[in-house]
């Protein structure tokens, strides 16, 4: 991904094809949101895939929250000259998404979440381990999918790494409490945009009932299930995901033409 990696003002993303935006919002850890496949297979299909780097962990405790990132997400649109986009979060970033979404919806085409926190209170505080030795965050890191060798060493080192730097740990707990602050339940109902849901049916960090939820509460919502799969689908099931993604792409005619 690396040659297409940009730096301008204040943001920096990698930013792959031409056509329709889709700007993808990571999650807390930018390694257990790995989007390689999903921006290579899209961005030869007349997308723009675009995936800021967010600040999650860079800027000002007061801006350390889901409603600051979301008018970060705002601004670089803006920054970009996009006039709307799909957005794509995991994660934590699908509490971005969904919270840009709220506050600006005109910006917004389309949306799609896959284990997205913003219903479900204990999906950041309880999962995102406070401290311990590197055997326990390996296991922790590994709970994150359904087959425990997607948590490479790579991956688990940087969790470690955050889990044992002060300022970050600090500052994912104060983003957990603003997740729990910030809960979606009662301004779903009022989100008409079109909504794509694809969940691993074994992610343990947000439950499948949290997607029924979400199906539930969300007017144009469209759920789909991957099985055998975890926390971060577009990771263990690339193929799988896309094939989805696409699928709903060309249902709600957000298709690129």
């Amino acid at each position: 991904m690396e040659k297409y990696f940009k730096k301008e003002g204040r943001y920096s993303y990698y930013e792959a094809g031409e056509g329709t935006p889709i700007v993808v919002l990571h999650g807390l850890m930018g390694g257990l949101s790995n989007f390689d496949a999903v921006a290579s297979y899209f961005s030869e299909k007349g997308y723009k895939i675009v995936i800021p780097d967010l600040p999650i962990y860079t800027q000002s405790i007061l801006k350390t929250n889901v409603k600051a990132f979301a008018r970060y997400v705002k601004d670089f649109i803006t920054f970009k000259g996009f006039d709307r986009v799909i957005l794509l979060g995991n994660s934590l970033g699908g509490h971005i998404a969904l919270y840009h979404t709220k506050m600006y919806p005109e910006k917004v085409a389309g949306l799609v979440l896959t284990g997205s926190s913003g219903l479900y209170e204990s999906a950041m505080g309880d999962s995102y381990p406070k401290r311990g030795d590197y055997e326990y965050i390996k296991k922790k890191a590994e709970a994150v999918f359904y087959d425990p060798a997607m948590a490479t060493k790579e991956l688990v080192d940087e969790v470690y790494a955050s889990v044992n730097d002060r300022i970050k740990l600090i500052k994912t707990l104060t983003i957990a409490k603003s997740a729990i602050r910030h809960n979606m339940a009662k301004d779903l109902p009022k989100m008409h945009v079109q909504t794509c849901l694809i969940w691993g049916k074994n992610d343990s960090v947000t439950p499948p009932n949290v997607a029924e939820e979400f199906n539930e509460l969300l007017p144009n919502a469209t759920l789909y299930w991957i099985d055998k799969c975890g926390h971060a689908a577009m990771m263990e099931h690339p193929d799988e995901f896309n094939r989805l993604l696409e699928d709903w792409l060309t249902h709600t005619h957000l298709k690129a033409h």
